[in-house]
């Protein structure tokens, strides 16, 4: 596999493993890492990426599997009694930062469904119930390419709507 085709890979699959870790980790720096070190297994394993069938497959079983290593790792710690107070504390978010994630997403959630029937059921699909572009494709009836050019498109608008948002929130 070509480094080429490798940073494919991460740029289509990142977000996808991002979410999958935070969700198991409920901490941002954690998933980060856990995605991190997915990429650098995958890129050790290079040569024999090409035999899987579906290597964003691989990617999503590799993260689930890290996230819940490190969930047990902090289990360790835990019941071993390493203040656990402290690792309690690093694993919440302030009341800030709650507050800021709980708007984002409810900002995105208003701009998602704000958008066009088909780019907010194909954008539903692809970033929250994260299938792939083949199992999108084969649930709408919709080619490939047009559904990356669909989803190319719902991302843009939602970036410039998010971003604009953002902006006129500044402003106030």
């Amino acid at each position: 596999m070509t480094r080429e085709a490798f940073n494919d890979i991460i740029h289509e699959q990142y977000r996808r493993l991002y979410f999958i870790a935070f969700r198991i980790l409920s901490n941002s720096q954690e998933a980060e890492d856990v995605v991190q070190d997915v990429f650098m297994k995958m890129w050790m394993m290079k040569e024999k990426l090409d035999k899987y069938n579906d290597i964003g497959a691989l990617a999503v079983t590799i993260t689930r599997n890290n996230s819940i290593d490190m969930l047990r790792r902090w289990k360790h710690i835990d019941d071993n009694n390493y203040n656990p107070e402290i690792l309690s504390q690093e694993l919440t978010l302030s009341p800030h930062d709650l507050l800021v994630n709980t708007e984002s997403a409810d900002i995105l959630n208003k701009i998602i469904e704000g958008l066009p029937a088909n780019f907010r059921e194909i954008i539903r699909l692809r970033e929250v119930d994260c299938l792939s572009y083949e199992e999108i494709a084969g649930k709408t009836n919709i080619n490939i390419n047009n559904l990356r050019v669909i989803l190319s498109r719902a991302r843009k608008i939602i970036k410039e709507k998010y971003l604009n948002y953002s902006y006129e929130r500044g402003k106030t």
